[in-house]
């Protein structure tokens, strides 16, 4: 595992050109050994040394103290997308008016399309079909009886949509991917992902650059201890496996981090009703535990 001034010059030489990003990408990764932490590291040890306090900064406890980071680096991948995402969006500014003939012949290529039913009359969507009565079709929005059913054609769908993505009939996920996968789709998301996968294809380099010096970027400042505090065991634990922070009012109890105070904190009658949401969470817990469905 690299150290904190190792991956600030690691880092370095990829801004800088002094290092392909693959063998960038090998020299981070190949030196992790599996189930190995940073804080196992004599490096980490040695730095925590300097700036760890002499009790917790939210509590003032002084036993069983660690360094608590208030935020945490991701997975690579989760920069890789987030930096797609962007690409893709800029992609989709610069680029409204893809041609429909090219559009269309993606979806027939990539999806097989299952129509929503419509009211040949009105095109009222999804009119009620009956199991004992004819005509089998009964439109609630003209009232019309009938035993045939039309929809939308594909062509008509990419014509509307391009016309307004917000339209009712853009939003029915009734394309089905042709992939192993078979993932259900509207005309929106074919168009990102249509767009997603040029963009990953022309720019690949660019986004795996700009991502893997993100991931570097927070990996050098969780290395750092920039976002930390000192803190007990106690407040560690609650902050990390519950989300739960010390009340700053009382300085007693725990809250929600989303919170500004704990419960007992609250104006009596807001307490009161805190209370009993808790109690009857409680409840239906221990009624899912006794069913068997929790």
């Amino acid at each position: 595992m690299l150290t904190y001034n190792e991956l600030i010059e690691l880092r370095d030489k990829l801004v800088n050109g002094n290092i392909e990003l693959e063998l960038a990408k090998a020299q981070c990764w190949d030196s992790m050994k599996e189930g190995q932490r940073s804080w196992h590291t004599k490096d980490w040890k040695n730095r925590r040394t300097e700036i760890i306090k002499d009790k917790c900064e939210i509590c003032n406890s002084k036993e069983t103290l660690t360094i608590q980071h208030r935020s945490h680096p991701k997975k690579y991948y989760d920069y890789e997308n987030e930096v797609t995402r962007k690409y893709v969006n800029d992609l989709a500014d610069s680029n409204s008016n893809f041609p429909k003939s090219e559009f269309i012949d993606y979806i027939i290529k990539n999806y097989n399309y299952l129509p929503v039913a419509l009211c040949p009359n009105c095109k009222g969507r999804k009119p009620n079909k009956r199991v004992t009565k004819n005509p089998v079709f009964l439109c609630t929005k003209c009232h019309l009886e009938f035993d045939e059913t039309t929809f939308n054609s594909v062509e008509n769908l990419v014509e509307i949509f391009y016309e307004s993505e917000e339209a009712i009939e853009i939003k029915d996920k009734c394309f089905v991917s042709k992939d192993k996968w078979r993932n259900q789709h509207n005309l929106k998301q074919i168009k990102y992902w249509l767009h997603r996968n040029g963009t990953k294809a022309d720019h690949a380099e660019k986004i795996e650059k700009e991502a893997f010096l993100l991931y570097l970027d927070d990996n050098i400042k969780y290395l750092s201890f920039e976002d930390t505090i000192t803190a007990c065991k106690k407040c560690a634990s609650n902050y990390d496996l519950h989300s739960l922070e010390l009340c700053p009012n009382c300085k007693e109890f725990y809250k929600g981090i989303q919170y500004p105070t704990c419960i007992q904190c609250l104006p009596e009658e807001k307490r009161k009703i805190a209370l009993e949401k808790v109690e009857f969470g409680k409840q239906w817990s221990a009624m899912e535990k006794e069913l068997g469905i929790d």
